[in-house]
């Protein structure tokens, strides 16, 4: 259990019976998620980060393109997908629209011909912030995710762990509050992934209403800094065979367990047990 008090209040995102088809192949299945304000009464500036884990294959990545509105309700006939459902942000609930939820994607895409000061300048303009704001934001982020010295440096020029941090400025500049991350620790060593988890609770703690969702199959990463988790796979008929499109198939509440907000998270014996849960079920997840 939480030693903080803490209430979740209004709605901020939710996902609502999401189903995704490639042809008439079933590759998501009735997703059905809801995302609250969680409110300290000790500390006013506490965001969240909440955590979708499950194995390759399970969709997650058409997933966080429905969240972000990249992949839209309807039948696309010309990339053969259909998508039934809706994503709501806030509430009351508006339907999700291309540029209200960043994305950061895998390889973080970036203007190569633009430094970064410019990179982001372009993200800003896509706000709707006055010129002057525009300026302090970019100014804002900068400072927050240690980009200055890299402002007048090209994308080509950036380390791997420099560019996400853009990338992540880049769509907050242009977004609000919320940030969706496709498996933010692909590819990294442990000392980069204790940095980019760091620079995550960093970004979920600049403003309160600030969620960063994470999607990802690194399971203790991922439990580390989610306040909430939701595992993502395919169920199971009674032949024991697979069902065709993945679902979320529970949910786990981390700050009543305690394994969140908390220093050295890791090493708390309650954190050993919930890797161990979510193990027993995707025993090929790392």
């Amino acid at each position: 259990m939480s030693r903080f008090k803490y209430t979740k209040e209004e709605t901020l995102l939710k996902s609502e019976n999401v189903s995704l088809y490639i042809g008439k192949t079933p590759i998501l299945r009735d997703i059905n998620v809801e995302i609250k304000n969680i409110v300290r009464e000790d500390i006013s500036t506490q965001g969240q980060i909440v955590g979708f884990l499950g194995p390759s294959g399970v969709g997650k990545t058409q997933f966080s393109e429905i969240l972000t509105g990249l992949k839209t309700p309807g039948v696309h006939k010309e990339s053969n997908y259909e998508v039934t459902g809706r994503v709501m942000i806030n509430t009351p609930g508006v339907e999700i629209q291309p540029g209200m939820v960043g994305f950061v994607q895998q390889n973080y895409p970036l203007f190569d011909y633009l430094n970064v000061y410019k990179n982001l300048k372009i993200a800003a303009k896509k706000s709707n912030l006055q010129k002057g704001e525009q300026e302090d934001k970019i100014k804002f982020y900068l400072e927050k995710l240690n980009l200055i010295p890299h402002a007048l440096k090209y994308p080509a020029e950036l380390s791997g762990g420099t560019r996400q941090r853009v990338a992540i400025a880049q769509q907050l500049l242009c977004s609000k509050h919320f940030l969706v991350l496709d498996e933010p620790f692909s590819g990294l060593d442990v000392n980069m992934i204790d940095k980019v988890c760091i620079m995550l609770q960093e970004v979920a703690n600049m403003n309160e209403l600030n969620t960063i969702i994470v999607i990802s199959h690194d399971i203790a990463a991922t439990v580390s800094i989610s306040d909430t988790l939701w595992i993502m796979g395919k169920e199971k008929n009674e032949q024991g065979e697979f069902v065709q499109g993945s679902k979320i198939l529970f949910e786990i509440d981390l700050l009543s367990r305690g394994l969140a907000w908390e220093p050295e998270i890791t090493q708390k014996t309650e954190f050993g047990e919930t890797i161990r849960e979510i193990r027993s079920i995707f025993p090929n997840l790392l």
